[in-house]
């Protein structure tokens, strides 16, 4: 099959589902599905070719070294596919049984789909998927782990497309994630982090950025954590699915529970890329006043918006030596007045290194700006002190409800970040005293000449330029009568 044709044939499973179930819940079904069966083929190549190593010793071929993961007697695709009745339940006993039987690696990994509800899935439904499913092999001599990942990359973006508001829980636009993983430019060998992973694709394009540079990606030391059991499960399938192995994704409430602790601190780690959900107003702000971890480096943010405890997190997740981040907000970021103690303090500590306005619609199902906050514990010479601010809002290509960043686009935000100089209209260097100057704003418009539409401009910053704008108006005018 070509890479089309895989993704038709994958994504036709889900059309099956229209009108059955939601369409933000076709992925808890569809993606468990998928896995399961590469699962089964992929042992049965490896059972093949153990057997042919072996002149037939069915006893040799299912040994544990053989496979990737084991597969049960009777959890087998094949035996699935001979149930008639209570297909569903078939199914469940099936996926639990290779959990069970791989708890290193799989323990949870099918989530916990309702697969035995008869009103949503009936036996003939679930037949049809699984018959669909049985037309091609997905062993890894038919499908190799990049066009496979692809493929199911590719779902990812149509289960975002089609369930709307649902999608920003476990997608983040992939060229934006494409010009954050640039940006950090991780090495092999370093550990990289996503304290809110989602699917997992800042993650796993990390280690596709070193792949595709001819560089050693399987050194890189992958970790994830995820509040959400399926998005969480999701983003391990996605991580075998493109093949790579050594990564440790956690579902848990990062702000909570933190589950990559060193020492009863938390771990550091070289690169972070985070898209934590914004401005979330159910989150524990009395233990974070008094956080164990000693994430309140800068201050309590309010209890209606915990997005400067997701930064303050990150920031303390940072290796102190050469830790760097790469952090998607929504814009109020950069100058809401309830956050600028906080914003103050991180500034002072000559932490960021850049600020990225992009534009909007790059957030699924909203119109929003976002930004890109870049921070960096180890600054090269000429960064001390200065904090770039680059205006890239109308670098995008806008389609329908989304938008999304060409390769020119790409090339120009991340030419602009690694020159670290001014370009009229585009960017511009700004010493540190002179951001906080500026009532410690990091809004783009009060310092990139030129910077077009200043919608965005924080309301307190523009009232205070009006009546500016309107004392010098009225001085000019008093000393033109006088002269009259």
């Amino acid at each position: 099959m070509t890479q089309q044709q895989l993704e038709k044939y994958l994504w036709g499973a889900a059309t099956q589902l229209r009108g059955t179930i939601d369409a933000g819940d076709y992925k808890q079904y569809i993606f468990p599905l998928l896995f399961f069966k590469r699962i089964c083929d992929v042992y049965d190549e490896e059972f093949e070719n153990a057997l042919k190593e072996s002149d037939g010793d069915m006893e040799y071929a299912a040994f544990a070294e053989h496979h990737h993961f084991l597969v049960p007697d009777g959890a087998h695709w094949k035996d699935v596919r001979e149930t008639t009745t209570n297909v569903g339940i078939a199914l469940q006993e099936a996926m639990r049984a290779i959990e069970k039987a791989n708890p290193d690696t799989l323990y949870g990994i099918f989530g916990d789909a309702s697969w035995t509800n008869k009103d949503r899935l009936s036996d003939e439904t679930l037949t049809n998927l699984i018959e669909h499913y049985s037309q091609h092999k997905l062993s890894l001599s038919n499908v190799a782990d990049d066009k496979l990942g692809n493929a199911y990359e590719y779902l990812i973006k149509e289960f975002a497309d089609d369930s709307g508001h649902t999608a920003a829980e476990f997608y983040t636009n992939r060229t934006v994630v494409k010009l954050m993983t640039l940006i950090m430019d991780p090495q092999p060998g370093e550990s990289v982090y996503d304290p809110t992973c989602g699917s997992g694709g800042l993650l796993l394009n990390c280690a596709l950025h070193l792949k595709e540079e001819g560089k050693e990606y399987r050194t890189l030391k992958l970790y994830g954590q995820e509040i959400n059991l399926l998005t969480s499960a999701i983003a391990r399938m996605n991580m075998f699915m493109h093949g790579i192995e050594e990564f440790s994704i956690v579902r848990g409430d990062t702000l909570a529970h933190p589950a990559f602790l060193h020492s009863d601190e938390l771990k550091t780690f070289n690169v972070i890329l985070a898209n934590p959900p914004y401005s979330i107003k159910a989150w524990d702000q009395k233990s974070f006043a008094n956080d164990p971890y000693g994430r309140n480096l800068w201050g309590v943010p309010p209890q209606g918006c915990a997005d400067y405890a997701f930064q303050q997190h990150i920031q303390k997740s940072l290796n102190p030596m050469n830790g760097r981040s790469c952090v998607l907000w929504p814009y109020g970021v950069l100058f809401r007045d309830s956050e600028k103690g906080m914003r103050k303090k991180m500034i002072e500590q000559d932490l960021v290194e850049c600020v990225i306005a992009l534009g909007k619609n790059l957030f699924y199902n909203s119109i929003m700006e976002s930004c890109l906050l870049i921070t960096n514990n180890n600054k090269p010479t000429g960064h001390k002190g200065k904090v770039l601010f680059i205006d890239a809002r109308e670098e995008l290509k806008r389609e329908k409800t989304i938008s999304y960043l060409l390769p020119e686009h790409i090339s120009k935000i991340h030419s602009t970040y690694l020159s670290f100089e001014p370009r009229e209209g585009f960017s511009y260097v700004a010493d540190i005293d002179e951001v906080i100057e500026k009532e410690a704003s990091l809004n783009i418009p009060l310092y990139v000449t030129g910077a077009g539409d200043t919608s965005i401009l924080e309301p307190s910053i523009a009232y205070n330029q009006w009546t500016k704008s309107s004392e010098e108006l009225k001085k000019s005018m008093d000393n033109l009568f006088k002269i009259l």
